[in-house]
């Protein structure tokens, strides 16, 4: 095959209990809103992305086919890993202990406030 069939990625999705709340949350830690609208009755689709640009989340209602408290295996980016880790603490969310190896960048992880898991690395 010579042609690309994918080029990027645009977003990944998160479900949320509350999308006002997580939409909130996400906005206080820097993520600004690209796209907040009803796609159908019912169906509100939030879209956040970080200020730097690159892929953004999609906060999504909960449901059956989509429950909350997953590992979403995203890995967000900051400058700094240790102020990252004290400002998400300060927030009351639950944030994992700062790994500092000899080998890879200071890491740690945290759970939003519906208990989904994100991935912090600092950046080089």
């Amino acid at each position: 095959m010579t042609a690309e069939l994918f080029t990027g990625l645009h977003c990944v999705a998160v479900p949320v209990r509350d999308q006002d709340q997580s939409k909130a949350l996400f906005e206080t830690l820097g993520f600004i809103t690209t796209m907040d609208a009803e796609l159908q009755p019912g169906f509100r689709w939030i879209e956040l992305a970080p200020s730097t640009g690159g892929p953004s989340l999609a906060l999504v209602s909960t449901g059956s086919e989509l429950p909350t408290g997953i590992d979403t295996g995203i890995r967000l980016v900051t400058p700094d890993a240790r102020a990252a880790h004290a400002a998400l603490a300060e927030q009351g969310l639950d944030v994992g202990d700062l790994l500092d190896w000899e080998t890879a960048p200071l890491m740690f992880s945290f759970r939003d406030i519906d208990g989904n898991r994100y991935y912090v690395g600092q950046s080089a």
